[in-house]
């Protein structure tokens, strides 16, 4: 591969009013920079690599050392725009980069061979599932026991070294097995630019004695990449758009609903831009929370089903038209398949492909194209929200709590939502806290994210410990229930030695709240830890953590009153008491669902 093939430069957003997160910016070659020439010594594999990812936005780098990748790790050490992080274990590694890459578009993780690479899958298929760029990197073995009948050590005891490969082949976009410097240079470099023009992640394996070794084809600093954009068709981009039109301004009281996919569709600009022009009532999906602005004058809330925010269903299920922008229709987004939608009433727009109706459908039309030059196409039109302004009443306020009455979780939600601003962002884990965050009103600029396409529980530690990471001016709010904190509680010893001060709520209920609303079970009760001296042992006297157990609503008011005041430069951890019952109405709803849905009758033979 050409040596001009270089990087792509990935900004952060300064505020999720109207952009994604994860938005990236292709840099372009100015033609009169020569490249620059490295001193032979040190122009290694090792080198291109982490220049490679400092080029593309990547200032931190998650690992777990192993025999194998330590001389990779060397390099990457030295390299001054990175910054490689230690974590407990390859999964919340592979987590951190993840949430990492919600904020700056692309993220890197680095294990040793198998053991790490089979530890780190797990993440590895999350992010493929959420549609983020992850440079999932591997130590391998010396490039010379390729090819011999040798067994090695972190292996399942063959010698046949590519199990871990045939295991990353199923969710990655790209695989590069290194084990020779001359075709080092294109591997890597078509392994990157691929998971960046994919949105996925790639897995590079690098032999173990390689990344030492001076090359002729690293002699020069990389030249930055200059990924071509990917185009509409004109054509087919007119006649989507006319249809629309045609579809959309004969309809009565039309509604818009952003999801997920605006993200790596990169339209959440252009999703706005619709909304200002079109009038139209303008809601939600549960996966797109965060990527359409909430402070909108025509925001209805989340359309979930039969979970949705008030009145927000109504509006969305009784409009004669819908377009939603980048959906997910799976089995906990539909709440167990039971969203009351009509196909012939739908304009479904995909990155790059639109269907109106029962058709027609257009291929090779970018979602972001479309938007825009619907935006420009559409009559006005507000009735579906003035229609949801007619019928909107304010929620109430929970019951008001006798002294050192115990705490309930509508009432520590409703302190949570006083903490929010732009200089904040909310991670909410699997479990109950999917239904409680998603009622937070966000500010204009407060950053939000969560799993629910793959709904790994215990994904929310590493992924708040990447997301922290990122975007060091905002402090993180982590809601985490018990039983997900268990699966990955280690690295909140990495929060600390980064000097984090995430705060987080440790929802203490005695299990898996969430499994128990769809199938009740003894094995859904856990253990109980004290997990406020748990961190406090975590902690061992080294960085700033604070930490406190809330029993009641004033307790919880004490604690909040300290974690942003004295200890606001402290990572804090609040662990909540509640009744194992207590949970979102929400919950109870799709959780019952939920179960009809996975309890259905095999259908006849």
């Amino acid at each position: 591969m050409d040596t001009n093939i270089g990087s792509l430069d990935s900004c952060k957003p300064t505020s999720n009013d109207v952009c994604c997160p994860a938005n990236v910016t292709v840099s372009t070659i100015q033609g009169s920079v020569s490249p620059i020439i490295i001193n032979s010594s040190e122009a290694t594999l090792g080198r291109h690599l982490a220049r490679r990812l400092v080029q593309i936005g990547i200032s931190d780098v998650f690992s777990v050392p192993g025999d194998f990748n330590l001389t990779l790790l060397d390099h990457l050490i030295a390299e001054p725009g990175l910054n490689l992080i230690g974590c407990c274990n390859e999964l919340n590694a592979g987590y951190a980069a993840d949430g990492f890459a919600r904020s700056r578009g692309v993220g890197a993780c680095v294990v040793t061979f198998t053991v790490g690479g089979l530890s780190v899958l797990n993440a590895i298929a999350g992010a493929y599932s959420e549609n983020l760029p992850l440079i999932c990197i591997v130590g391998g073995p010396n490039s010379n026991d390729y090819g011999t009948n040798r067994i090695l050590h972190h292996t399942i005891g063959l010698p046949d070294f590519s199990q871990e490969l045939r295991c990353f082949q199923t969710v990655t976009c790209y695989q590069a097995v290194v084990n020779n410097l001359e075709d080092a240079h294109e591997m890597i470099d078509t392994a990157i630019s691929t998971a960046l023009k994919e949105s996925k992640p790639v897995y590079i394996s690098i032999s173990c004695n390689l990344p030492a070794i001076p090359h002729p084809t690293f002699a020069r600093e990389p030249v930055p990449f200059s990924l071509s954009p990917k185009l509409s068709n004109k054509i087919g981009l007119e006649a989507a758009v006319e249809a629309a039109a045609e579809f959309l301004n004969k309809a009565v009281k039309p509604v818009l609903v952003g999801g997920p996919k605006l993200r790596v569709a990169k339209a959440c600009e252009a999703f706005v831009e619709l909304a200002d022009a079109s009038g139209y009532a303008v809601a939600v999906m549960p996966s797109g929370k965060g990527l359409v602005p909430e402070h909108h004058p025509h925001f209805i809330g989340t359309y979930w089903g039969a979970v949705s925010t008030a009145f927000c269903a109504e509006i969305v299920e009784s409009a004669d038209a819908y377009l939603f922008a980048g959906p997910i229709y799976n089995d906990y987004s539909s709440v167990g398949y039971s969203l009351l939608l009509k196909k012939e009433k739908a304009i479904i727009v995909q990155p790059d492909r639109v269907v109106i109706g029962n058709g027609p459908a257009f291929g090779c039309v970018l979602m972001k194209d479309f938007l825009r030059e619907l935006a420009k196409r559409l009559k006005h039109n507000n009735t579906a929200y003035e229609n949801y302004h007619r019928i909107f009443v304010p929620e109430g306020q929970p019951l008001k709590a006798a002294p050192k009455d115990p705490l309930r979780v509508n009432v520590l939600f409703q302190h949570i939502q006083k903490m929010l601003s732009s200089d904040s962002a909310v991670i909410a884990e699997t479990g109950d806290s999917w239904f409680n965050c998603q009622k937070l009103k966000l500010p204009a600029g407060c950053g939000y994210e969560f799993q629910m396409q793959y709904g790994s529980i215990g994904w929310s530690v590493g992924a708040t410990l990447g997301y922290a990471q990122a975007v060091p001016e905002k402090r993180v709010i982590a809601c985490i229930g018990d039983g997900s904190f268990q699966v990955t509680a280690q690295d909140v010893s990495t929060m600390l030695r980064c000097g984090q001060k995430t705060v987080i709520f440790l929802i203490n209920n005695g299990g898996y709240t969430i499994e128990v609303e769809i199938h009740d079970g003894p094995y859904n009760v856990i253990k109980n830890w004290n997990y406020t001296a748990l961190v406090d042992a975590i902690h061992n006297g080294e960085g700033k953590c604070w930490t406190a157990k809330v029993f009641c609503e004033e307790e919880l008011i004490e604690a909040i009153e300290t974690a942003t005041g004295a200890k606001k430069d402290c990572l804090c951890f609040i662990e909540v008491m509640v009744h194992k019952d207590d949970t979102s109405k929400e919950l109870l709803e799709w959780g019952s669902r939920v179960s009809a849905a996975n309890s259905r009758p095999p259908n006849p033979q």
